[in-house]
């Protein structure tokens, strides 16, 4: 499964730098046929095939059972529970920032931006993931969207936090909803049975940036200023911590309104959920804090995923991405992740 979503979303890359001038319409198409090229040729490179030749008067018919001995499981479905329900394969195609996630610029404003009013639409979005789905894409998730203000990437940058922004997103899951996957089970004598489909399923990224923040709204676990940015963070107060573990789950509930499967917490690549549990960046002595405290350094990131399930219900996927590596001094040890 790495292996594959590995080589789909390099050949993806690779093909959206090379035909970076084409409008988002055309990529997505192209990158349909590659991502749908490359799963068929993952799926048949490393597979054993026995082949079946029926002779009736003169015409031959031959059937191919092909089953992949490497990722066996990887086209067949996977059961969340009986709240969920199932995903009709193993496939996740992981968050990207495609700049497609929409804006968060009040009305009033984008006149005097000179601004193309696309305040309410993010149909380009919506044809980018249904595009993946038709792929055959079991899972996906969006690029990070923002739970409050002070957690926007950059100025205006995508947000979900009222009713108005939750209502845009429709268009996204709708589209994506609208799309049938086949799923393929196993028998038991290791042959494929005849496929079933199930819709596509789309998760939302709560991301906050914390001190990687490009604004000066910035805040952080503490005091501290990133090396991308020229903001520096300001300490969150115990209140205000309490504050954004509401927003995040708010944020889960809004998504939930808005047609989404679940959502990714966003708790790795060094922003505001991993800058609480390092202690490089974390200096608070309060209860989410504590350099030999490790317990409390992880306490925002808890109790965000109980406030979120507790929001959202059993019937909502809840992912947690966490880095396993921090590649920064006084990060991460093994021992906590």
């Amino acid at each position: 499964m790495i292996s594959s979503a590995a080589r789909i979303t390099s050949r993806y890359q690779q093909h959206r730098h090379r035909h970076r001038h084409l409008p988002i319409a055309t990529i997505c198409r192209y990158s349909h046929r590659s991502f749908s090229s490359t799963a068929a040729a993952t799926a048949t490179t490393s597979s054993n095939s026995n082949t079946d030749t029926k002779n009736n008067d003169d015409v031959t018919t031959t059937t191919t059972t092909t089953t992949n001995v490497h990722y066996p499981h990887m086209f067949t479905p996977l059961d969340l529970g009986p709240h969920i329900g199932s995903l009709p394969n193993r496939v996740i195609m992981g968050s990207m920032h495609t700049g497609l996630e929409g804006h968060s610029i009040p009305k009033l404003i984008l006149p005097f931006l000179n601004a193309e009013d696309d305040h309410k639409d993010l149909t380009e979005m919506a044809c980018y993931f249904a595009e993946r789905a038709k792929g055959g894409c079991g899972l996906m998730v969006t690029g990070g969207v923002s739970p409050n203000k002070q957690g926007w990437v950059g100025p205006f940058a995508g947000k979900l936090s009222t009713e108005t922004e939750r209502d845009k997103h429709k268009v996204v899951t709708d589209m994506v909803h609208s799309i049938r996957i086949p799923t393929y089970s196993t028998t038991t004598n290791n042959t494929t049975a005849t496929p079933t489909t199930e819709p596509g399923r789309i998760c939302l990224q709560i991301l906050h940036t914390g001190r990687y923040a490009y604004h000066p709204f910035a805040v952080s676990a503490s005091n501290t200023k990133s090396p991308i940015s020229p903001f520096k963070a300001k300490e969150l107060s115990t209140s205000d911590v309490k504050s954004t573990i509401r927003d995040f789950a708010h944020c889960a509930s809004l998504a939930k309104e808005a047609g989404y499967d679940g959502v990714e917490i966003m708790g790795s690549e060094g922003y505001l959920i991993n800058q609480f549990l390092v202690s490089k960046t974390n200096q608070r002595t309060d209860e989410y804090g504590g350099s030999d405290n490790f317990g409390n350094r992880m306490r925002l990131a808890v109790e965000i995923v109980k406030e979120t399930r507790k929001a959202c219900g059993l019937d909502f996927i809840v992912i947690f991405r966490l880095s396993m590596l921090d590649l920064v001094k006084d990060g991460s040890s093994w021992e906590e992740i």
